[in-house]
């Protein structure tokens, strides 16, 4: 209660401004959020089919769903109607031309969908524009109520509540403007709920015959697990969908129905229809899809079978059948995780759609605005055609503060096109950065580095390190190991001291830091790592991954996995060995590897990896698709020499550093005011490997 009095706009609750809407879809997520936290924070493991609904349920925002039908259906429209008003009645229709289109479609047949529809929030907004159109074709309100539900909306969905409720909404908009809406002989909704048919009598299946009794019994297996599947259901074929209800329908039942053949009947009809439904070629779909990749075994073997190129997660693979399911020249709107613009996972998602669809408009918002999901978030419009023009995009990634102030943000640049943040670019363009990343605020400088710079992997090496499958068991803070078992000594590894040491330093990468530094960890490698390449499961099956060991102990450019933002890189002298957590990079080229320090810790770079990936996980792959410029000057050299002995001695000024001798500070201190401690403990012992305050228990 105290959530539904503090958190919800209040205008949410007026029904004057469409608040009815918003307050179901609230309500219903508010409902659902003990089992979401149990599905997607507790277990841990796969989501279950029963789990769905509750981890994948998110409320889509108000002004973000007015953006996606705006931008979609609203577009649609103004391409067709040169002189309509609507525009007027789009208030997040984004700067940019409307290309006209020679079309007769009559308006009863144009179909929209949402095949994820939650509890019909886009549904129900798509109704209100519907409106406007059919009162510009010059209908009454009643009339055009009517058929806007029965003839232009159509929605799917696998949770049977966030349907009762979908379905209520949009009754409730045909009843506001026409009072016998109600009646079940008046209206028809095209709005769906999955359910499975392995409750199917094995009897009914038998009394299947006929010319399309296999096609019927084909339909009955793919839904199968429907539930759970959804919209993303595949068919391998073109049916027939008027002769195989014809040929369900004749199926005779009797009064007694022993068998459950009534039943049956029914659940095959409906999924017939369900069936039909996704097969049919759409004008719009506009959709929040579901978010999901800890599959279920039947989910992941579904996905990989047809879904392999899109796979990384739900919503990539609606990405990729939505825009598929609407016509040639129709749209497709998302919200959406933004990772599938930038990392390697959704590569082959971006070239399919980059060679293959338009990009109409991108709205990127800050890194944490959607407080509902704990994912960054995009929205976006696609469309049915190869590119051919500018795109528009927005940038929110500088306006903290939440929806509400990506929503006034959006609401300015469509007022004012000139401001720094919209961008207009061509989507050819991402083809010239590796991996096609969405960079649509890329210069045109920038963009030529990429094409005539030299890939940093062909200097230096990127490599991933050791996963020790369990850091605590493996992993110490080097104070935390007495002196004599850990190798120090970056110049004397050798096979004989890696069977007498146990521990060695690890470079698990640390907090920002340039130049030099982080030198925290040390890792059981005793007898060439035994003890980890051998940690197997209960089952037997090896848990660790001690990969890329040609390079352990080899000198390095180090950079930190997760990062705040702000790309920064070290240089790691030889005799330590990578963790996942701390990227390396080699070269036999020790010149080469300074240059690449100096290099990398300049200001363009934090440009340049915005480019490539923007996310807080830095990934080796992003690192070896950074642009060099190849020069002969050693300016660079000199520079980043410097910088790296100014950096390590600052970093042997903390007593982190296993090099620590004295505080600077306690260098300026005359002799007559310095302490005991001082004279007994630091002058005794000016090697911090000696230092006992450090030594917490003692681990050998």
């Amino acid at each position: 209660m105290q959530h539904l009095i503090n958190d919800i706009d209040e205008a949410d609750f007026d029904v004057t401004r469409g608040g009815q809407v918003e307050i179901i879809g609230w309500l219903y997520q508010y409902y659902n959020t003990e089992p979401h936290d149990y599905a997607v924070n507790i277990t841990g493991g796969a989501v279950t089919k029963n789990e769905i609904p509750a981890a994948t349920q998110l409320f889509t925002t108000d002004w973000v769903v007015r953006y996606m039908v705006d931008n979609s259906l609203g577009k649609y429209w103004l391409e067709r109607h040169l002189n309509s008003d609507l525009k007027s009645n789009l208030d997040y229709l984004l700067p940019g031309e409307i290309q006209i289109v020679d079309s007769s479609e009559n308006l009863e047949d144009m179909r929209f969908i949402d095949n994820a529809m939650g509890s019909g929030h886009i549904l129900v907004y798509a109704f209100d524009v519907f409106m406007k159109m059919y009162a510009e074709q010059g209908y009454s309100s009643r009339d055009a109520a009517l058929s806007i539900v029965q003839n232009n909306l159509y929605g799917l969905e696998i949770d049977k509540r966030a349907y009762q409720l979908a379905y209520f909404a949009l009754m409730m908009k045909a009843r506001q403007y026409n009072r016998r809406a109600l009646q079940p002989e008046k209206v028809k909704l095209n709005v769906h709920v999955f359910e499975d048919t392995d409750t199917v009598s094995p009897e009914f299946l038998d009394a299947l015959s006929g010319e399309y009794a296999d096609d019927i019994k084909q339909i009955i297996e793919l839904f199968n697990n429907a539930r759970e599947l959804g919209s993303i259901i595949k068919f391998d074929k073109t049916f027939n969908w008027t002769k195989l209800r014809e040929n369900v329908e004749d199926i005779h039942t009797d009064a007694l129905d022993i068998f459950g053949m009534n039943q049956s009947k029914k659940i095959v009809l409906e999924v017939l229809t369900i069936a039909e439904i996704m097969s049919t070629k759409y004008d719009v779909a506009v959709t929040n899809p579901p978010y999901l990749n800890k599959f279920d075994p039947d989910m992941k073997k579904y996905v990989k079978k047809n879904y392999a190129d899109y796979s990384g997660d739900l919503f990539s693979v609606f990405i990729f059948n939505n825009i598929n399911l609407v016509k040639i020249g129709g749209y497709a709107g998302y919200m959406t995780p933004f990772v599938w613009m930038f990392i390697k996972t959704y590569e082959k998602l971006r070239n399919y759609l980059v060679a293959n669809k338009e990009i109409s408009s991108l709205i990127q918002m800050e890194y944490s605005a959607f407080e509902e999901a704990t994912v960054p978030i995009n929205t976006f419009v696609l469309k049915n055609v190869p590119n051919d023009g500018n795109g528009t995009y927005i940038k929110l990634s500088a306006f903290k503060g939440g929806m509400n102030v990506q929503r006034d943000k959006v609401l300015e640049a469509i007022a004012n096109p000139d401001i720094d943040y919209l961008y207009r670019t061509n989507q050819a363009n991402f083809k010239k950065i590796p991996g096609s990343p969405i960079a649509y605020w890329a210069s045109e400088n920038l963009i030529h580095d990429f094409e005539i710079g030299t890939p940093l992997k062909r200097i230096a090496t990127p490599r991933q390190g050791l996963a020790t499958a369990d850091n605590n068991r493996f992993l110490r803070q080097w104070y935390e190991v007495v002196n004599q078992a850990i190798c120090f000594d970056a110049h004397s590894i050798s096979e004989s001291i890696i069977s007498e040491k146990k521990w060695f330093p690890c470079n698990k990468g640390g907090s920002f830091r340039k130049w030099y530094g982080n030198y925290d960890y040390v890792v059981n490698w005793q007898n060439n790592g035994y003890e980890i390449r051998n940690f197997k499961t209960p089952s037997g099956k090896v848990r660790s991954r001690p990969q890329n060991t040609e390079y352990y102990f080899r000198e390095a450019v180090t950079w930190s996995k997760i990062t705040s933002g702000k790309f920064n890189v070290r240089y790691r002298i030889q005799g330590s060995i990578p963790e996942t957590a701390g990227n390396e990079a080699f070269s036999s080229d020790h010149v080469a590897l300074i240059k690449i320090v100096g290099l990398l810790n300049t200001k363009i770079v934090d440009s340049i990896m915005a480019c490539l990936n923007p996310t807080i996980n830095s990934q080796a792959g992003d690192f070896g698709n950074i642009p060099i410029l190849l020069n002969d000057s050693n300016r660079v050299l000199n520079l980043a020499k410097k910088n790296i002995k100014i950096a390590q001695s600052d970093w042997d000024t903390i007593e982190q550093s296993w090099n620590f001798k004295v505080y600077p500070l306690l260098l300026h201190i005359a002799d007559d005011n310095l302490s005991i401690w001082y004279y007994s403990v630091v002058l005794t012992n000016r090697g911090a490997k000696n230092v006992p305050i450090f030594r917490l228990w003692g681990v050998k």
